[in-house]
């Protein structure tokens, strides 16, 4: 059995390769433009799902819970919002589905002294082994992280470590205030100095074990769970699952991208860029095919006059313009949807080396993120574009009088 096309789109197939070397140009202009929205919107795409991998494998985790007023008090009063039994909170955490591990974190303010001078200082003590499991983007540039058995070691950001001239197998000494007036102070050894996305946290940040914190603030709680979850896109369900389960009075159960002021900023700019990029690739395949169209119905008056003349209605001859431009439309498409994947695929091969972005310490190497949604809709934008560039001339096409029509070109 053969399959035949209605005749009125073979007719339209026909027509568009007719004038080969035109469609050809107007097809090359569609498929670029439906290709570099692909290629311009799996970069925009590979940019947030690095940012935000960096941002929660660096400081944050996934999700941080903290009892209620912490964030807003801890400079004032940090022992008013300590977590009480923090071991079974977090056994309690580990049990919900989808989470890989959860951490404890102590935090505390205070100066660190090498015996020169002082800088001051916003400190944390850490699970040092589960850290390493979290901070995969943060880079040790000096020394190494710390291990659980560093009972007295410290790991200084880079700014800390620049400020005060210290290095690996330096001595220092921390010094804070208790909530009771007095003043407690140990000394560490320098392990190691890093860097993590953020040049703001590198700046004052130290980490010591949280078993030496505990010492050091004479306390046996926590400020902060931290929870790394199996998939960044289990973030939000397993947020709600927690509110429920813990209560909201007792406990702020804050997602990474709630944590992220930055990260919420940086997604606005470029999305917004990229809107106004493809503001334009649809402009220029609009102008692109109009003037294609524009051409070819100018070359084509007599024909034109030729169908009305033989009885066609000016609707079939703006419905025979309107077939052609979606089928040019159709082809770009697809042709732009196979090259833009193409190019994704080729140049997520050989990656792209990214400078740090602001505010951040850390290069990276960025990818072309093919996103279904993302080629579907660069598609979309080729299509409409071709057949709204044609409505304007098909219309002034079907509306020609027979006559002067069939004087054209004569």
């Amino acid at each position: 059995m053969n399959l035949q096309l209605p005749q009125g789109l073979a007719f339209a197939l026909r027509n568009v390769f007719r004038h080969r070397v035109r469609s050809a140009a107007t097809l090359a202009a569609i498929s670029l433009g439906v290709a570099g929205l692909i290629l311009a919107g799996g970069f925009v795409q590979d940019i947030f799902i690095q940012l935000g991998e960096a941002v929660i494998h660096s400081q944050s985790g996934h999700i941080q819970i903290v009892r209620q007023g912490y964030r807003e008090g801890r400079t004032r009063s940090p022992d008013s919002f300590l977590i009480d039994q923090p071991d079974k909170l977090k056994q309690e955490l580990a049990d919900q589905p989808g989470v890989q591990i959860v951490l404890s974190r102590l935090g505390f303010t205070g100066m660190i002294n090498n015996g020169k001078r002082d800088l001051g200082i916003v400190g944390e003590g850490v699970e040092p082994d589960a850290e390493a499991k979290l901070g995969t983007y943060m880079r040790y540039i000096e020394g190494r992280a710390l291990a659980d058995g560093d009972s007295d070691g410290i790991v200084l950001g880079q700014g800390v470590a620049k400020s005060l001239g210290l290095k690996a197998g330096d001595r220092v000494n921390l010094v804070i205030t208790l909530a009771q007036g007095a003043v407690n102070t140990l000394d560490f050894e320098v392990i190691g100095v890093f860097q993590s996305f953020s040049k703001d946290f590198d700046a004052r940040a130290v980490r010591i074990s949280l078993k030496a914190a505990r010492n050091l603030m004479d306390n046996d709680s926590a400020h902060v769970m931290v929870l790394l979850l199996n998939r960044t896109t289990d973030t939000d369900r397993v947020v709600a699952s927690l509110r429920h389960k813990l209560g909201p009075d007792k406990y702020e159960i804050a997602s990474w991208r709630a944590l992220s002021d930055f990260y919420d900023k940086t997604q606005q700019l470029y999305e917004t860029q990229f809107g106004v990029l493809r503001l334009i690739i649809l402009l220029m395949v609009l102008l692109s095919v109009a003037n294609s169209v524009n051409m070819t119905l100018f070359e084509r008056t007599r024909e034109f006059g030729t169908l009305l003349a033989l009885g066609d209605r000016p609707g079939a001859v703006f419905r025979l313009i309107m077939t052609e431009s979606m089928l040019l439309g159709l082809i770009g498409a697809g042709l732009g949807m196979s090259l833009g994947c193409a190019a994704a695929w080729t140049i997520s091969a050989i990656g792209i080396p990214m400078p740090p972005p602001p505010n951040a310490n850390i290069g990276y190497t960025a990818f072309i993120r093919i996103m279904p949604l993302e080629v579907l809709t660069a598609g979309g934008i080729g299509l409409v574009a071709t057949c709204l560039a044609a409505v304007m001339p098909a219309r002034r096409a079907s509306r020609m009088h027979v006559v002067d029509a069939l004087r054209q070109g004569a």
